[in-house]
């Protein structure tokens, strides 16, 4: 297995930014780990908010997170902006996986990277449930061209 590293602005379809805010901070002082993954899913979900397709208090299909991971590089801390990229992996009938990098800003390598596994579920049932088509459409607007 090879050793992960960092990931690239370039490697990213669409770029968000996200103030860090003063809890975020640990003992450390630079963000916790469990913050990143936060952020992970600001980014996403905001993503998919703007563009249309998610509706997070009325919307009969919602995603829920079965899977995670996260590779660190470098800190982040408070005071400052983190620039999340995010990018499609891979579309399945009722499932993405969604790849972050998240971004010291104005950095071009990422201080951390990762992904992580929606399964979209019917609000009501929570039974996985196909992908609308303007979903599906938003999400291929994430996917970057194979190398």
């Amino acid at each position: 297995m090879s050793k992960p590293t960092p990931t690239q602005r370039s490697d990213y379809a669409h770029h968000s930014q996200i103030t860090t805010r003063w809890m975020d901070n640990d003992i450390y002082g630079h963000v916790n780990n469990v913050t990143y993954y936060s952020y992970f899913d600001t980014a996403v979900n905001r993503y998919l908010i703007e563009a249309g397709v998610l509706d997070i208090h009325a919307g009969a299909v919602i995603g829920l997170v079965i899977e995670t991971h996260c590779n660190y590089f470098a800190p982040l801390a408070f005071p400052k902006n983190v620039e999340a990229g995010i990018r499609v992996a891979h579309i399945g009938k009722s499932s993405v996986r969604y790849e972050i990098g998240l971004f010291d800003e104005g950095q071009t390598q990422s201080a951390a990277s990762g992904h992580f596994v929606h399964v979209y579920v019917d609000r009501e049932t929570r039974r996985p449930t196909a992908l609308p088509d303007d979903f599906v459409k938003a999400l291929q607007r994430l996917q970057m061209p194979a190398a």
